[in-house]
C-alpha cells in the first residue's frame, strides 16, 4: 500500500496555509462588500475586521467538525 506523500510537518504547515487563506478570504470579501455598498474607509474596515473574527470562527468550528468527523470514521 502507498503511504502519503506529505511528511507530518508538511501536512501541518498546508492545514495551517489552507486556514490562513480561508480566513483571509473572508475578511477582504467583508471589506470589499462594504466598498461596494458605498461604506466610508473606516466602515469598510470595521467590517473587514468583523469578517476576521468571523472566518476565525467559522475556520475553528469547521476544524472541529472535521476532527469528530474522522475519529467517526477511522478504520481499526
Amino acid at each position: 500500500m502507498v503511504g502519503p506523500s506529505l511528511s507530518d510537518d508538511e501536512t501541518r504547515l498546508a492545514n495551517s496555509r489552507i486556514k490562513l487563506g480561508f480566513i483571509a478570504l473572508i475578511s477582504i470579501s467583508s471589506g470589499l462588500i462594504a466598498v461596494t455598498a458605498d461604506a466610508t474607509l473606516v466602515q469598510a474596515g470595521i467590517a473587514a475586521l468583523a469578517g476576521l473574527v468571523v472566518g476565525w470562527l467559522l475556520t475553528k468550528y469547521i476544524a472541529q467538525w472535521g476532527r469528530e468527523f474522522t475519529e467517526v470514521n477511522r478504520r481499526r
